[in-house]
């Protein structure tokens, strides 16, 4: 079962992708099938990867929550951030097809934008 910790994170995090234009944001409630965390978030550019990912990073640390781990800012294709309760994916929209989280992830709860308030 999710937190209000998980959910305000997430909440936060889409904020700050909109924010940029980030493109196709899904939400995914994995806390059911995985202890990795409480929610994916996986989102898609064009070519402002790193600007979607900063824009996440300073976002959650004004709310007080540091990234655990940051994996792939230097080649900006794909970007995994890992705040432990949320993880969040960020693509371009090639690698996003090629690895597709959604199908991975399939098992979790699919959450639209507009029920998660």
């Amino acid at each position: 079962m999710t937190d209000t910790r998980s959910k305000e994170m997430t909440r936060l995090a889409i904020t700050a992708l909109e924010d940029k234009k980030a493109e196709d944001i899904s939400i995914i409630d994995i806390s059911e099938v995985s202890v990795l965390a409480d929610y994916f978030l996986i989102a898609s550019g064009s070519n402002q990867i790193q600007a979607l990912t900063d824009s996440v990073e300073e976002k959650l640390g004004r709310a007080g929550y540091s990234p655990k781990q940051i994996e792939g800012y230097d080649t900006a294709n794909w970007i995994l951030m890992d705040y432990g309760d949320i993880i969040v994916h960020v693509f371009d929209r090639e690698n996003r097809l090629f690895y597709d989280l959604e199908r991975i992830w399939r098992d979790g709860k699919r959450i639209d934008r507009e029920d998660f308030n």
